[in-house]
């Protein structure tokens, strides 16, 4: 049983105050206290980082109560464990004994073991007469009961940290698609604003967070996404209430326009879709839009969504076109041929379109029939988007005379392929979600 004796360590081990504070808290365990030993393991494991201890000193302390054979660690139990090193060695999955001795000191310093040498530094035990451990030499148990609590709540803030880390990578997660859907959206619909520069903004918050990130990074680079997703639903909801007062005007005026029995407007004829292709109705403004089912081609999927929504062509009939800035943030590829290496407006776009429509086998006629139905800057730009996906489209003369087919009948549209380009060419963020 334990004498609650302070003793010094065998050989040229020296004396520490934390050993000899270690002993005293040892020495003011209640007589009744007890705790199950595998229950209290399991929370060491859970506080390891916060007592400074590593995986394979678990695992000798792991061994250490193996030893102990009693579920409950109390005082009346005795909490003497004598194995030699061979045994612990044995009991760690042949751990080198070398090894075994470095994690055992590392426990010690650590303030969860105390060691108790005998005489010649040997670990064994004296029986009485009833065969009852009369003393025992070893390694004490007895500073894990005496903080029995504290590394269950040490346990329990790890727990809780890990939690809060887990739900702000949530929480960033929904902001980080949140803004680039934002963002995508205003594109789309040709809403006035910088977005090229929120999205930049929004690329250089990702980029540069670390690849492990703190708990304080984490929650400064949340609170900068909520500002910045705040900002841009601000500018879209100011859009949204100007685009339907405008919308309530206009159809107050077209129902006293309407109501009028000596009006001579007439209704404009319904819109009947083609065979083949597939009427859906716009639940935003209550019309029907037609979209052809086609796919194959890298864009198809976001070309098809688009061309769901109206508002595709402009009044002249043509594409709506984007920012010079915007096309060549999504396809820098096309940076290379234009003089010195660089493009600084339209033409030299333009300019630079013809080489690459030459360079990929793309007809004269199939790039002017192009250049017609969508306007010379949109094929240009449309130009610039197959060289950068150049390596998953097998024929850029046939991909180019099937956009033109589509956008003569009002199905396609720009802004989706520039975006995807856009993410795609994003630099490599760091994880945080």
């Amino acid at each position: 049983m334990e004498t609650g004796s302070v003793t010094t360590p065998f050989g040229r081990r020296s004396m520490t105050l934390g050993m000899l504070a270690s002993q005293v808290m040892a020495g003011e365990i209640k007589p009744d206290q007890s705790v199950d030993k595998w229950k209290l393991f399991r929370a060491l494991c859970e506080a390891k980082p916060l007592l400074g201890i590593g995986d394979r000193a678990l695992a000798v302390l792991n061994a250490l109560l193996s030893f102990y054979p009693k579920n409950e660690l109390a005082q009346g139990n005795g909490l003497i464990v004598f194995p030699s090193n061979i045994q612990l060695s044995l009991r760690t999955h042949g751990m080198a004994e070398q090894t075994v001795r470095r994690h055992l000191a590392a426990l010690v310093d650590a303030g969860l073991l105390l060691r108790k040498d005998s005489p010649n530094g040997k670990r064994y035990v004296r029986r009485d007469r009833a065969g009852e451990v009369d003393e025992a030499f070893g390694f004490s148990l007895a500073p894990l009961l005496a903080r029995a609590e504290e590394i269950e709540q040490l346990a329990a803030a790890v727990m809780a940290e890990r939690l809060h880390v887990q739900r702000l990578r949530e929480r960033i997660t929904l902001c980080r698609r949140d803004i680039a859907k934002l963002i995508e959206a205003a594109v789309e619909e040709d809403i006035p604003g910088d977005w090229q520069g929120l999205y930049s903004e929004f690329r250089d918050l990702i980029d540069g967070m670390p690849r492990s990130p703190t708990t304080a990074q984490l929650e400064l680079l949340l609170d900068e996404l909520t500002g910045l997703r705040t900002n841009i639903l601000n500018q879209l909801e100011i859009q949204v209430k100007s685009t339907k007062r405008r919308g309530n005007a206009d159809y107050i005026e077209r129902h006293i326009q309407n109501s009028n029995p000596e009006s001579t407007s007439e209704l404009e004829p319904s819109f009947e879709p083609k065979q083949g292709a597939i009427a859906e109705p716009d639940n935003d403004r209550g019309s029907v839009t037609v979209a052809k089912g086609e796919t194959g081609h890298p864009f198809a999927q976001k070309e098809e969504e688009q061309s769901r929504r109206p508002g595709v062509r402009n009044d002249g009939g043509g594409l709506k076109s984007f920012p010079l800035g915007l096309v060549l943030q999504a396809c820098p590829e096309i940076l290379a041929y234009g003089p010195d290496g660089a493009i600084r407006n339209w033409r030299e776009l333009m300019a630079a379109a013809v080489i690459v429509r030459s360079m990929l086998g793309v007809s004269p006629s199939a790039y002017e029939e192009a250049a017609n139905v969508m306007g010379p800057e949109n094929a240009a730009t449309v130009m610039a988007c197959i060289l950068e996906r150049g390596g998953h489209i097998n024929s850029a003369g046939g991909y180019l005379r099937g956009l033109t087919r589509r956008s003569e009948k009002g199905e396609f549209a720009i802004g989706p392929m520039l975006m995807a380009l856009l993410r795609a060419n994003a630099p490599a963020g760091r994880k945080v979600g």
